[in-house]
């Protein structure tokens, strides 16, 4: 059994590591918002502008094609998966790839909502499927870029055909921002501003290419389509949505947030230092799992690792031979730990994953941060199998 270690100095200077919504960005504070639109009309002149704003500077700042539409929705990213979802699915087989909760969702809505009888193909927990049995050259594909609760993602998008028939949906909200994402290859991208940007929670975006739009254009759905989920009226694509005349009132608090990050990430150099942020953050921590031998990975591939949502279960040979269990216990007295002292906030593992730990790597947090976390880590752990050795 290990002894507990020494309490370490340091900590992170932002203990915020949730997955969701996750850390602001570096320096922020609620002046960030004054130029807020409050008390105002999101229709008004100073509103559609702002709106406007937020859709020009994602285009710019995540290399969206130009001949793509991008669009402010409800529901964040779950309503913008779902509006595709019920808007665009039918004249084709269907294939949806899922490898942990979320994209499992999207299998639940196909067989029991839309009642289409997809072709699934379900991975467990760590594990992406085998991408070469989906048939994206003939059918439509849904999929996930990363697995916010597993810590996998595809490694890129080669897997899907160039000459496709059908269309790809692809839910990229812990992806967005933070990987790069493969724009020839996918129809329709969603992701909301709670994730990867630090934003507030309840806004999602929706990205479609031409042949997205051909297919709405083209497309009756068998069944009724609530407001929400509308993107066409008499056959035509529903434009204003756009260009920021948003389906529903978004909280222009939100927008002005939104527009706040975007212009950081601008003056960090774009795409690209979102991208370099993010990787040096998951190389924290891949390197620390790497020479500490009581954790590991979940994701069981390294060419599959997440840099943002990083999944990790307790590999501990004493502890894992007391159960399941015991290993959630411990699991779950680290992140119970780590929020008391202040140190971490929001690790524990998604509630229907295996037990472990999650820690966000994104762009939003410090390297210096998750530098000071790993000790913090250890420590807790000790200090858990000590428990566990008095116990005996």
């Amino acid at each position: 059994m290990t002894t507990v270690t020494n309490r370490p100095d340091t900590r992170p200077r932002r203990p915020y590591f949730s997955s969701g919504p996750c850390a602001k960005r570096p320096g922020w504070s609620l002046q960030a918002l004054e130029g807020a639109a409050l008390g105002r009309s999101h229709r008004s002149a100073i509103g559609k502008t702002k709106l406007g704003q937020a859709i020009d500077l994602t285009r710019s700042v995540l290399q969206v094609p130009a001949d793509y539409r991008i669009g402010i929705v409800p529901a964040s990213d779950t309503g913008a998966v779902e509006m595709a979802m019920w808007s665009m699915l039918g004249p084709k087989t269907v294939e949806v790839v899922a490898w942990e909760a979320f994209g499992l969702e999207w299998v639940t809505d196909a067989l029991k909502e839309l009642k289409i009888a997809p072709r699934v193909h379900v991975g467990a927990y760590g594990v992406l499927p085998d991408l070469s049995a989906v048939d994206t050259q003939h059918n439509d594909v849904i999929f996930t870029w990363n697995g916010t609760a597993a810590g996998v993602r595809v490694p890129n998008g080669d897997w899907i055909a160039d000459d496709r028939e059908g269309i790809t949906i692809c839910d990229a909200t812990s992806a967005a921002f933070a990987m790069p994402l493969d724009w020839a290859k996918l129809d329709v991208v969603t992701f909301s501003w709670q994730k990867v940007m630090g934003g507030e929670a309840a806004h999602g975006m929706i990205v479609l290419s031409p042949r997205a739009v051909a297919r709405i254009e083209s497309n009756v759905p068998a069944w009724p389509v609530p407001k929400v989920f509308r993107l066409a009226k008499d056959g035509k694509l529903i434009e204003g949505i756009f260009k920021g005349d948003t389906i529903n009132t978004p909280s222009m608090l939100a927008v002005e947030d939104y527009l706040d990050t975007l212009k950081w990430a601008e003056s960090l150099g774009g795409l690209s230092a979102l991208h370099a942020r993010a990787d040096a953050n998951a190389r924290v921590i891949h390197d620390w799992v790497a020479r500490t031998p009581w954790i590991g990975h979940l994701a069981a591939d390294d060419g599959t690792y997440s840099n943002t949502g990083i999944c990790l279960v307790i590999t501990d040979p004493d502890v894992l031979a007391l159960g399941d269990s015991v290993v959630a216990a411990v699991a779950k007295g680290i992140a119970d730990t780590l929020d008391r002292e202040g140190v971490a906030y929001d690790i524990g593992a998604y509630r229907d994953a295996p037990a472990g730990l999650r820690i966000w790597c994104g762009g939003t947090v410090e390297r210096s941060d998750l530098e000071a976390l790993t000790p913090w880590l250890d420590w807790a752990f000790a200090a858990e199998k000590a428990k566990l050795t008095r116990a005996a």
